[in-house]
């Protein structure tokens, strides 16, 4: 079972400031938060931390999370937010139907090359990936 997922911030409060706007789609906000952290949670759960590394240096190899979308506007909205909060999208939101036929995926980039991506799986119209 997953309890929540962390990953190092080279720039905390620009890390903090495209979570908030890109996770605010999915319904998460900051939980709690210090100088070098922010723990964001969905329905009062903490379940994703950014923070600046203990070595100060952010780690080199980039990550991909994955967070339960509730719905294709929801993910839609994770889409668009990032660009106005110092990150950038990966590509189009589409659907994957290589995984299955309702698997709708969004990404967005974070400061530190870390790719988050907003997961619905429920069915509905999307466009398909090219």
């Amino acid at each position: 079972m997953l309890d929540q997922l962390a990953h190092d911030a080279s720039d905390v409060p620009r890390s903090r400031a495209l979570c908030r706007a890109a996770l605010r789609a999915l319904d998460m906000d900051i939980h709690s938060e210090g100088w070098a952290w922010a723990m964001f949670s969905q329905n009062g759960a903490p379940i994703f931390l950014i923070g600046a590394p203990e070595n100060g240096a952010a780690s080199s190899a980039p990550l991909h999370f994955v967070l339960a979308a509730p719905d294709r506007a929801a993910a839609d909205a994770f889409h668009v937010a990032p660009p106005a909060a110092s990150g950038r999208d990966s590509g189009a939101h589409c659907r994957r139907a290589r995984f299955h036929s309702n698997d709708d995926a969004a990404f967005v980039i974070d400061p530190d090359g870390h790719n988050i991506e907003a997961a619905c799986h429920a069915p509905g119209a999307a466009k398909d990936q090219t």
